[in-house]
């Protein structure tokens, strides 16, 4: 086996990205799943709390390690001695976005594979983008993310 790494930035984790994990880290001795603390995107969450609502959302698997992470995903799967990254797809345009980045990442680093899992069809709609907004519009967001990430979404917003 081998070990893998799920990189997103997780703003916030929701029960997608723990279907993911949960699904692709028995594939893996160990699953690193690295949150990226500076994508090209406004986060609601800093880096330290991204890692720490993530670290709770996925304590129950014993081999999955969370770590922060900055600069090319590629970069750090390979300082990581990870040979396989992991993505989830929810919907065509992940895909197309998916296929995009691997031909990037494969030119960039040829030893790193790509596994992608396709989201439970109970989450293909939930973005992280989306809960934010109907957290702040004051909607139920309990049913599409961890508790504790419902919690902190609330506190966020007041």
């Amino acid at each position: 086996m081998a070990i893998a790494l799920y990189p997103g930035s997780f703003d916030p984790v929701t029960l997608g990205h723990v279907d993911i994990a949960e699904r692709a880290a028995p594939l893996f001795d160990e699953l690193i799943v690295a949150i990226y603390d500076r994508p090209q995107k406004d986060l609601l969450f800093s880096t330290e709390e991204r890692v720490e609502l993530m670290k709770k959302a996925l304590a129950h698997i014993p081999n999955i390690r969370v770590v922060p992470y900055s600069g090319l995903t590629v970069d750090f799967a390979q300082k990581m001695n990870v040979s396989v990254m992991v993505r989830g797809l929810r919907m065509s345009s992940d895909f197309e976005r998916e296929f995009e980045m691997a031909l990037m990442n494969k030119k960039l680093a040829p030893d790193v594979e790509l596994v992608c899992l396709m989201t439970n069809q109970d989450y293909e709609f939930v973005s992280s983008t989306l809960l934010k907004e109907i957290c702040m519009l004051g909607g139920s967001i309990e049913q599409f993310v961890p508790k504790h990430v419902a919690v902190a979404l609330k506190k966020k917003f007041g």
